[in-house]
């Protein structure tokens, strides 16, 4: 069984992307600027947010954080969001996730200007997605294609099950493996929670992706030998005996299932390092279209 290692090429990502700023900088060129916007004090967005600002510190980017309050009204948003989308020295941002109960998301995601909608959640970017186009793909399943490729899993007439269907995961996954390229011609099932005879379906994968948030889910009678495992769920379980107080598992019983897989990802380590590298990609990929529309 191989591990996915997502720390690492994460990182590999991060110094070729650094390498790529540091040329624009020797030409003179502008570099990238990636903006996010958190509204209250939600303490995993407010460390996710912080994660992507030194990382963008890491790779040379410019970065700007607007911290809200979680009072603010769902207009005083969108007109911030609006000064972003004329900032001409922004390339691309983000609105961070979740807001507040008296403000509708999807008005909020859909008032981002889709050209620095850098997560890739804008019905414009997920259409062209869905449509085979070049456009910001949403930064999770970017890094699992990014995994698979790296790793150089064949895809091409393989059966992926997609275990969830979010729109910032499971959805996107499904479009994606079906897509025509690589990674992708793959024979796509998507399953849910109303779905039938779930263990029936996921021991036919040849791939599995997972995104339910659900501890140890995936148990290892429900896949077969040498499947491939994309675990994306990540929650805090109490455990007393941890010095936290809690332990981080994925979606998927990895200690079980990992004599049977042939790739598996670890939770955490995984999937999660690859999110935050893809978003720089996607920043960069943004600031280069860009310098090509204002030539």
């Amino acid at each position: 069984m191989t591990i996915l290692d997502g720390k690492k090429i994460s990182n590999d990502i991060k110094n070729e992307i650094a390498q790529e700023v540091a040329k624009m900088r020797e030409r003179g060129e502008k570099v990238p600027h990636l903006a996010a916007i958190i509204v209250g004090k939600d303490g995993a967005s407010m460390t996710y947010v912080n994660s992507k600002v030194k990382a963008c510190e890491r790779v040379g980017f410019e970065s700007s954080l607007y911290r809200l309050p979680n009072t603010i009204s769902e207009l005083e948003l969108l007109d911030k969001i609006e000064e972003l989308n004329q900032n001409d020295d922004i390339d691309g941002f983000i609105v961070q996730l979740p807001l507040p109960p008296q403000i509708d998301t999807q008005k909020v995601l859909n008032a981002v200007d889709p050209d620095k909608d850098v997560d890739g959640f804008h019905p414009t970017n997920f259409g062209k997605m869905a449509l085979d186009m070049t456009t910001f793909i949403p930064a999770t399943p970017f890094g699992i294609l990014e995994l698979l490729e790296r790793y150089d899993i064949p895809t091409k007439g393989k059966h992926t099950v997609v275990i969830g269907r979010s729109y910032i995961v499971g959805r996107p996954m499904s479009i994606l493996m079906g897509r025509s390229g690589f990674p992708g011609n793959s024979t796509v099932t998507l399953t849910h929670e109303f779905t039938k005879n779930i263990t029936q379906i996921t021991s036919q994968a040849d791939i599995i992706i997972i995104a339910v948030g659900i501890p140890d889910f995936l148990k290892k009678e429900m896949i077969k030998d040498d499947a491939v495992i994309i675990d994306v769920g990540i929650t805090r379980v109490p455990d007393e005996d941890s010095p936290k107080g809690y332990v981080i598992k994925g979606d998927v019983d990895f200690d079980n299932v990992k004599d049977r897989a042939s790739f598996l990802t670890p939770v955490p380590g995984g999937v999660g390092p690859m999110t935050v590298s893809m978003l720089l990609k996607n920043t960069l990929l943004a600031r280069e279209r860009h310098r090509m529309a204002n030539k």
